[in-house]
């Protein structure tokens, strides 16, 4: 199996930080650098994924797919009535 190449990155962590990600090291009998890693995947990961929604919905404003702010208001206040308004499309 071919080996992935690496880059080594160094950061200063509060000391609490590092002493919970020590503590997770020793339970799940990883290494460190796995526990950083797994930590940094999940984080870009979440960021591309809010970047991908966060594009996704200027081009629903770009092309007038947005519900009207007052229309949501009345809906949202309509929601303690005995009426409640239909939800706004």
């Amino acid at each position: 199996m071919p080996q992935t190449r690496t880059k080594v990155f160094t950061a200063h962590l509060p000391i609490p930080l590092a002493e919970k990600i020590d503590q997770m090291a020793a339970r799940l009998d990883r290494s460190r650098g796995w526990i950083m890693k797994q930590a940094l995947s999940a984080w870009v990961e979440q960021e591309e994924e809010r970047s991908r929604l966060t594009r996704e919905a200027l081009a629903e404003v770009d092309d007038g797919s947005v519900i009207d702010h007052q229309a949501v208001q009345a809906w949202a206040e309509s929601l303690s009535t005995d009426k409640p308004l239909p939800v706004p499309r």
